[in-house]
């Protein structure tokens, strides 16, 4: 009997020794994989960094592929969380140093001695250890080896972080599938909410996900879901967290979430966030990167890297181990200026917009078209051949030509109807249609863009690139442009101020004939019918949007001078100095267009726009800060008096529409309609909002026929009126119909004559005036106007 107590003994510290010895061989990296210190002082080097609006939202997150892991400090953490975490994976969190020696001695008695289902015996520095470094077992043999690593591992953690800090790393790591990695992404996938938001039972939900994530799921698996979240309220009755009456009344709750599904695709402003991504991770310009035809493009983003501290900024930015930021790995924390309650509003008004009634105006006027929805005006050739370029440039033809098909076999997939999912405004429908019909019924929708932003600071408070971006997903904001049309003529007009004409000069309204360089006339076509062969101010000639006066100015005027003109308003591309050019013949931005606007409502001061205004790190540390960028581009008088006109086309002219829409607010505006009604254009601002719209085909040749519905008060306009009546209808954002514009100190009437200026001056000097008015002080004249008016 001794020699057997004396061999249990010996084998019993043999067995002591021997764990000991494999301990320190882990520990020391001779057996299995020790992570290096520093890779312990930072064991999860991968966040998604967060797009946050000006208002506190969470727009969206950048990250890799299936890491959308966003950090959050333990201090954010819902109590709900944490106790529910331990009260269900550790009770003894707090009293073991990374082992539970304890509740792993009840493990190993059950299994080996009582054969019973030991339950759990991992603690939450084990899981996290597990988490971090243990690739998936592929048997219970292997798993039973990868333990011991994770008893080390564990013990180290606990030397390096607070409790706290483990439980945090620990939900920070866990990945709750639907691309919610970390529990601040599973609360917001989930339940929509923050973590320091969520319910008892939502955090019971969340932690019974941790026993297995894909079997106990809301979304997918509801029922079993509840059974699971009641075991973990049950646990934390048991451990004291709970009072059994609150444990019994939550656990007869139906399970409720609020799924939000995290794509870069859904969520709000998707267009403004893939701008922020391709402008914060643009490469340093070289022309070798650039084919032929972006000749325009490289110039473009060769003065953005320059000038713009925005634009690749994760690779001008360098970290302190000299190695650039990564937007989808280093959790940057990206505060925009867009405001997430007028986002909502215009992506709503866009929406209402096109679904209730001009997408089915132009379905209807083309419906018996030839060239549907190609305007009448192509050729048969001309209309295949830009479906042809469509063609080329579609997923399907690419794949096609890489496996060998001929163009005669691709031409006859195009050509064979398929099963398909297309995108309508009532809902996605599936249909059956060649590849080659759906190109067509794709082109058929018209596209937009829509931006808004402070005249003052260039704080974008909305923006919308497009129709609906998980289908049009090129952005119409800052990556297209197209001909402004009428818009331009604010320009021009402000170009005339400064030259010393005034609003209330007056033109023959005749036809008008211009001259090129080469000697060879343009007659510019008038819509305007009214008071031909009268004498019209050029107020008038602005308010009606009036080609004739408009090119009378132009003849007045350097088509030179015009074009250094419009780059100093913001417009970026290579301007051709042409006499044509005072009808809008140029390309520009919404952007641009908006960007130049702001000057009319901030005194001649052009702002640029500013999309981000701080760039954080994980720790909360700034790391950049951006202010606006400005520009004087007229003067205040020559401001005031485009002020004066652009007001007059909102209350008189072409932009009526907007008082019948209903919005009553002091405002100027220009709208705006190229050729063959290519273009719909709309510009507006009131003393704290500057705006634009446009609207039209993918292709110049999908436009409306009938001038009625294709010009900008009806394309564009709209959209801009609706938004602003329901921003100015929110007391919360607190912008009010009253505000009125901010005049220069020396600004006056330009319509008042001379004669009534000089009548005030002389009575409040005391002067001595004759009957009429005319003031008997001969110390004072005022020069004629000039012999081109009146």
């Amino acid at each position: 009997m001794k020699k057997i107590i004396k061999y249990a003994w010996l084998v019993f510290i043999s067995g002591i020794l021997l764990f000991g010895l494999i301990i320190n061989l882990i520990a020391n990296g001779k057996i299995g994989y020790m992570p290096p210190i520093k890779e312990l002082e930072n064991p999860i080097d991968t966040y998604a960094s967060q797009v946050l609006s000006a208002d506190g939202v969470q727009l969206g997150t950048y990250s890799k592929e299936r890491e959308n892991r966003v950090y959050i400090n333990y201090n954010d953490l819902s109590p709900n969380i944490v106790n529910a975490l331990i009260a269900t994976e550790d009770i003894r969190f707090y009293k073991h140093s990374g082992i539970d020696f304890y509740g792993l001695s009840r493990a190993i008695i059950k299994r080996v001695v009582f054969f019973q289902n030991a339950g759990g015996a991992s603690t939450i520095s084990q899981q996290l250890a597990k988490q971090l470094y243990s690739q998936r077992a592929g048997n219970i043999v292997e798993r039973f080896f990868q333990k011991p690593v994770e008893w080390v591992i564990a013990v180290q953690l606990e030397k390096y972080y607070t409790k706290e800090e483990i439980i945090n790393m620990y939900l920070n790591k866990f990945d709750f599938l639907h691309n919610a990695v970390g529990i601040q992404s599973a609360c917001w996938v989930y339940f929509g909410k923050k973590p320091k938001d969520v319910t008892i039972e939502e955090a019971a939900t969340l932690i019974g996900m941790c026993k297995n994530p894909s079997y106990y799921n809301p979304i997918n698996k509801a029922e079993r879901t509840i059974g699971r979240r009641n075991v973990v309220l049950s646990l934390m009755v048991k451990n004291g967290y709970l009072t059994k009456a609150q444990g019994d009344s939550l656990q007869q709750l139906s399970m409720v979430t609020k799924y939000n599904r995290v794509d870069h695709k859904d969520g709000l402003a998707p267009y403004f966030r893939e701008y922020l991504r391709l402008t914060l991770t643009a490469s340093k310009p070289e022309k070798r990167n650039y084919s032929a035809w972006q000749k325009e493009k490289f110039r473009e983003d060769s003065l953005a890297w320059e000038t713009n501290p925005l634009f690749g900024w994760c690779n001008k930015k360098k970290k302190a181990d000299g190695s650039h930021y990564n937007l989808y790995t280093d959790g940057l924390k990206i505060y925009t200026t867009l405001n997430a309650r007028m986002q909502n509003y215009a992506e709503e008004v866009v929406i209402n917009h096109f679904a209730e009634k001009l997408q089915d105006n132009f379905f209807k006027e083309k419906a018996k078209n030839r060239n549907a929805p190609f305007s009448n005006d192509l050729t048969t050739n001309e209309v295949n051949e830009i479906l042809d370029k469509a063609v080329k440039q579609t997923d399907r033809y690419y794949y096609l030509k890489k496996n060998g098909k001929s163009e005669a076999e691709i031409k006859k997939i195009f050509n064979t109807p398929v099963e398909m999912t297309v995108f309508s405004w009532k809902g996605v429908k599936d249909t059956i249609m060649t590849p080659l019909d759906s190109i067509k019924y794709m082109k058929s929708f018209l596209r937009t863009g829509f931006m808004v932003m402070d005249p003052r600071t260039g704080a974008v408070k909305a923006y919308v690139g497009g129709p609906n971006y998980h289908y049009f997903q090129y952005d119409m904001v800052n990556s297209g442009k197209r001909q402004i049309g009428s818009t331009i003529k604010p320009f021009l007009y402000s170009l005339a101020m400064e030259s010393g004409i005034t609003p209330c000069n007056e033109v023959l309204h005749v036809e008008q004939e211009l001259i090129d360089e080469l000697g060879r006339p343009h007659t510019p076509k008038n819509t305007v019918d009214e008071r031909i062969g009268e004498m019209v101010s050029v107020q008038w000639g602005l308010q009606k949007s009036d080609n004739w006066v408009t090119a009378f100015l132009m003849k007045q005027l350097s088509p030179y001078t015009l074009v250094r003109l419009l780059h100093s308003y913001g417009l970026k591309s290579q301007i051709d100095p042409v006499v044509a050019l005072c009808l809008g013949s140029c390309d520009a931005s919404v952007s641009e267009m908006v960007s130049g606007y702001s000057a009319f409502a901030n005194q001649g001061i052009r702002v640029e726009p500013l999309y981000v205004t701080r760039i954080e790190d994980i720790s909360g540390n700034i790391l950049d800060t951006f202010i606006p960028q400005t520009q004087e581009v007229i003067t205040d008088d020559a401001a005031g008096k485009m002020l004066y006109m652009l007001r007059s086309v909102i209350d008189g002219g072409t932009g009526l529409r907007v008082r019948r829409l209903g919005f009553t607010g002091v405002m100027g505006g220009k709208t705006g309609t190229t050729q063959n009604n290519s273009d719909g254009w709309f510009m507006g601002f009131t003393p704290s909002l500057v705006g634009g719209v446009w609207v039209g085909g993918e292709e110049r040749s999908i436009r409306f026929d009938r001038t009625a519905d294709g010009q900008g008060a009806a394309l564009a306009l709209p959209i801009f009126a609706e938004f602003l009546k329901k921003v100015y209808n929110d007391s919360f954002l607190g912008y009010s119909e009253a505000e009125q514009f901010v005049y220069p100190a020396s600004y006056f009437d330009p319509c008042r004559s001379n004669t009534e200026l000089e009548f005030e001056d002389d009575l409040a000097n005391g002067l001595p005036s004759d009957s009429s008015g005319n003031s008997t002080n001969d110390s004072r004249s005022f020069g004629k106007l000039d012999d081109i008016f009146r």
